[in-house]
């Protein structure tokens, strides 16, 4: 069963109820497959540290059994995580408000069991999956992965969840099939940002098939060793460190592939601004701010010194084969 506290970009959490998790600054050992791995084990390594999450999540999130390292190449940023009250309090979730702060304060109404999803569109074997059934298609791995936002700021953040890829393969995605479209919740009872007009609701994102395809790209369950708490994008989420933040959906409820490049979120509101590709690229800036630089969440504050950004975002080994021969200032 998935238990997880009050969850589009980053978190806002209640700091006052959250622990700095000093801890999290180095790669964990191998966290046993085993489901049933005894509370009082003695655990070293991450595998503590993921322990130590239970106990300090927002909400008092439960911590996520049988998680094993990641052996994807480029899986395991050797950056330092962010802390985690700074990424539970400090986010990106329009449905929940426009304000860094909102998502923590409004996110708690947030109904997140039971939580279905559906797949469907250009695929062989389409179907409803219940939250439970999909923790269980693949093993749970932990990825440390560098966050972007196209604001120009970033995290480090530990996930917990597995490649897209292994649901996509499961549903059989036919020859004609070229897309995949993510949808969010939209829910005006229980998200009050949805009762705005500062999108076109539901909250929708999109991928290139081979894109969504890639091993990097991450279904997401938790984050820290535990089960993600609603600001963050409860209970499942998507993540492409590659891209900017905006591209990883959070709470999904529906996944649809189709022939057709899916007209998305920011791109529909802001088509000058926000491209479909929208990959990390120090060379295109935004039409308002340069993209050159960022400032990492928790260093030196929360107005920390100025970092160059990298070429998506620093993944550029693992996938830059995916736009050989695009002109990358054309497809932003």
């Amino acid at each position: 069963m998935l238990i997880h506290s009050s969850s589009n970009g980053f978190n806002h959490g209640c700091p006052g109820q959250i622990t700095p998790e000093p801890v999290y600054r180095a790669r964990r050992e191998l966290i046993g497959a085993m489901t049933g791995i005894a509370a009082g084990a003695a655990l070293t390594g991450w595998a503590g540290r993921a322990a130590f999450a239970q106990a300090t999540a927002p909400g008092g999130a439960k911590r996520l059994l049988g998680v094993v390292r990641s052996a994807v190449p480029g899986a395991l940023s050797m950056d330092q995580p962010t802390d985690i009250k700074d990424a539970t309090s400090y986010n990106n979730f329009y449905e929940f408000g426009t304000d860094k702060a909102d998502p923590a304060r409004t996110a708690g109404a947030l109904k997140t069991s039971p939580w279905t999803v559906q797949v469907d569109g250009l695929v062989a074997k389409p179907g409803r999956f219940a939250i439970e059934d999909l923790l269980k298609l693949s093993a749970l791995e932990e990825r440390i992965y560098r966050l972007r936002c196209v604001e120009g700021w970033s995290m480090v953040i530990p996930w917990v969840g597995y490649s897209l890829a292994n649901l996509i393969k499961r549903v059989q995605p036919l020859g004609s099939a070229k897309f995949v479209e993510f949808v969010t919740l939209a829910d005006p009872a229980t998200m009050p940002g949805v009762r705005s007009r500062v999108l076109d609701w539901p909250y929708v994102e999109g991928l290139r098939l081979d894109e969504a395809m890639h091993p990097l790209t991450l279904l997401a369950f938790g984050m820290y060793g535990a089960v993600l708490p609603n600001q963050n994008g409860a209970p499942l989420r998507l993540v492409v460190p590659w891209k900017y933040g905006f591209k990883s959906s959070k709470s999904l409820v529906r996944i649809r592939f189709t022939d057709q490049q899916p007209p998305t979120a920011w791109n529909k509101a802001a088509a000058h601004e926000y491209g479909f590709y929208s990959n990390v690229n120090p060379q295109v800036d935004h039409p308002r701010w340069s993209q050159g630089s960022e400032r990492r969440i928790g260093e030196d504050g929360l107005f920390a010194r100025k970092r160059k950004t990298l070429l998506f975002n620093g993944y550029e080994a693992q996938v830059g084969q995916l736009y050989a021969g695009m002109d990358l200032k054309k497809f932003f």
